[in-house]
């Protein structure tokens, strides 16, 4: 009998922002990671990261959130996994590097810093209404623009998938 294959995971990163206008997009993406029996990785705090650590639970899901502080208690998002890394913006190359592909939603200049570093890992990255760039000299571009979050998702999975 062969063990159980290891579950996917999906990292969605995004505006941290209470006010964010992106929790429902957001909610969307960390349900369908769930009910595609993914595990959802944030950075744990609010936002994007909070509204989606939350449909995510409510679906059923496992989150698991890799806090920039050194204690689990500074997470605000109700993950049931906490990881207190203490290296503050730090944490961004642990989420990412514990993703097998990357969900952008929004984002500020952190949000910018996973998209970069993911890439730099040669993990894939997905993105509704983020950041947007190319390479200079060929022109390849930062990630991979999605029309919808679900879309994102759907891509992201595929891609984890191999």
């Amino acid at each position: 009998m062969s063990p159980n294959p290891l579950p996917l995971q999906v990292a969605v990163c995004g505006d941290g922002d209470p006010d964010t206008p992106y929790t429902g997009v957001a909610a969307e993406a960390g349900r369908r990671i769930a009910e595609a029996g993914a595990v959802l990785l944030t950075g744990g705090l609010t936002g994007v990261m909070l509204a989606a650590t939350e449909a995510a639970r409510a679906a059923g899901g496992l989150a698991c959130a890799v806090l920039p502080a050194a204690n689990t208690a500074s997470a605000i998002a109700p993950a049931q996994v906490r990881i207190a890394t203490g290296a503050g913006e730090a944490r961004n190359v642990i989420l990412v590097r514990s993703a097998d592909a990357v969900v952008a939603i929004g984002g500020g200049y952190g949000t910018l810093s996973e998209i970069a570093i993911a890439r730099k890992l040669g993990v894939p990255v997905f993105g509704f209404e983020t950041w947007s760039a190319s390479r200079p000299g060929d022109g390849e571009p930062l990630l991979e623009a999605c029309p919808t979050a679900a879309d994102a998702v759907d891509r992201a999975l595929a891609a984890a998938r191999g």
